[in-house]
Parts: structure tokens; sequence; C-alpha cells
């Protein structure tokens, strides 16, 4: 089984999204038995929190429940998932740090990615964006992180599915 872990700042937001539209995209595939994802923070702002009613609001428009409780990226993790992916330059270097903090080491480059490595709207070789947070924005705000996090989950597991030799 591949496993992925979609990690923001609070975890009421980007990651529970991207979390929710993965596992629909999986759904959508056939590939539950194969592939598992799952969400967490970096902080511990939000832990037990339900996301962001404006995610929520903005998921629904589109069709997608999310049922999530924030919790927070532990050691295990570094362990237990494949995949760990980034929302911005931030998450991505605490989930770097953290690994150090529990381990010594850090993460390998093969196993930390941004999600927006696999925005296919995006030139990878001037540098990878990051996915807006849409916490302080107005809502419009949500619906374009929407739109950014739905293109690249489904490369990411396009990316997964060729590399894992599934289906």
């Amino acid at each position: 089984m591949v496993k992925v872990l979609f990690v923001c700042l609070g975890n009421i937001c980007r990651s529970p999204l991207a979390e929710a539209l993965f596992k629909k995209a999986v759904e959508d595939r056939g590939l539950t038995d194969q592939i598992y994802c799952d969400s967490a923070a970096t902080s511990t702002y939000e832990i037990g929190n339900r996301p962001d009613r404006r995610t929520c609001a903005n998921a629904e428009s589109h069709g997608l429940k999310l049922d999530h409780r924030a919790k927070q990226l532990r050691k295990s993790d570094f362990t237990d998932f494949d995949y760990i992916i980034g929302m911005d330059d931030s998450n991505f270097d605490n989930i770097h740090a953290m690994s150090h903090r529990f381990s010594g080491s850090y993460p390998s480059h093969e196993q930390v990615f941004l999600l927006r490595k696999f925005d296919p709207f995006v030139e990878v070789s001037r540098g990878i964006p990051s996915l807006p947070d849409p916490y302080y924005e107005p809502d419009e705000a949500f619906e374009e992180v929407y739109q950014i996090a739905k293109r690249s989950t489904e490369k990411l597991l396009d990316w997964i599915i060729k590399k894992h030799h599934l289906e």
C-alpha cells in the first residue's frame, strides 16, 4: 500500500482539502486497496478542530465532503508514509525540521515534496510555488486553492500510479 500525507500549518484549510481531493481521485480510479492518504499540521494551533467552514463550503459546492479533525505531524509519520506533501515553503521547512528533531536526520528528497511540484500549470524549472493559504483571504481565494489542489492532486496520483506500477 502506498501512503500519502498532506501537510499544512493548521490542517484546517489546504491539507484536508488536498486529502479529500486525492482520496476522491483514488476512489474514482478504484485504487483504495492500493493507496491510502491522510493529512496533518506542522503546528498545534488547531488540533482536534474540524476544517475551516469556508474550506468546507467550497468543497461542498464541488460535491466534496470534508470529514476530518486536525492533528499534528508525528514522528511515526516519517516511517508510516511513503510521501509527505507540503503545501508551502514554510511547511516544507517545518517538515524537515521536525524530521531532524525526531530522528536526527532529514527526510529523503524522494519522500517530501511540495504539492505544486505536480501542478501542470507550473514550470518547475522556475521553482515550485506555494499553494496559497486562503485563511486570511476573501472567499474567492478558497476557490483558487480548490482548483490548484484539484489539478495538482490528480497529477500526483498519475505520478504515483506510474512510479508504483498500479492499476
